[in-house]
């Protein structure tokens, strides 16, 4: 009696210990399959390495990977609370194609009525963005940057052929410049949106474990 093989899990993540509280008591079960969100630290070094070491384990050889966490808008009107789903992430290194992004704005815009959800390419930074950087980057046709997307997809694409993805909540806007990340801790918009997307996550996992005719 042959036995089917497991799912390929799904690994969120994240850089910061707000993104991760965020995530972990968002979850309210409802899981397509096996997962797991790590708390990578800071920046793209920092995501690098610790999306390898995971990656590495044979738990998650063939996981699906997604990064989340919080971003800062480049284009005019963007506003907290804002939903970012990349199509692609870019930095100088590479740039990486994201999956069923379609499916993921589908869930999200039904998950979150009246929120914004923009779709474009999400570019990497190894340091925080603000005033006239802003518009540089925004000339790249990028609409939102962060400092651990790029380097989170782009280590899961070179450490095997896994189906990869970005959401990011906008909490820093061209119009909305934040002071500190810290001021996230006060309730804002973008941390209440990021505690209510794990289920377009998890159902864009299941929908890759479905099989393909």
């Amino acid at each position: 009696m042959s036995t089917q093989p497991a799912p390929a899990p799904l690994l969120i993540a994240c850089a910061l210990g707000i993104e991760h509280f965020a995530l972990r008591t968002g979850d309210r079960g409802g899981a397509g399959g096996p997962y797991s969100v790590v708390r990578t630290g800071m920046g793209p070094k920092a995501a690098e390495r610790s999306v390898h070491r995971q990656l590495a384990l044979p738990a998650f050889a063939d996981a699906a990977v997604l990064a989340t966490g919080f971003c800062a808008g480049l284009a005019p009107g963007m506003h907290p609370g804002d939903l970012v789903v990349a199509d692609e992430t870019r930095d100088a290194r590479a740039t990486v194609a994201c999956v069923a992004t379609e499916l993921l704005v589908k869930e999200l815009v039904r998950l979150l009525p009246g929120r914004t959800v923009h779709t474009g390419p999400l570019t990497g930074s190894d340091h925080v963005v603000r005033g006239p950087e802003r518009s540089q980057l925004l000339a790249t046709g990028a609409i939102a940057v962060d400092m651990e997307s790029a380097a989170t997809l782009r280590t899961a694409v070179r450490t095997g052929d896994r189906p990869v993805a970005a959401v990011r909540v906008v909490v820093d806007a061209p119009e909305h410049e934040l002071v500190r990340i810290g001021t996230v801790r006060g309730g804002i918009s973008a941390f209440r949106v990021l505690r209510s997307v794990l289920p377009a996550f998890f159902e864009w996992h299941r929908s890759l474990l479905l099989p393909r005719r």
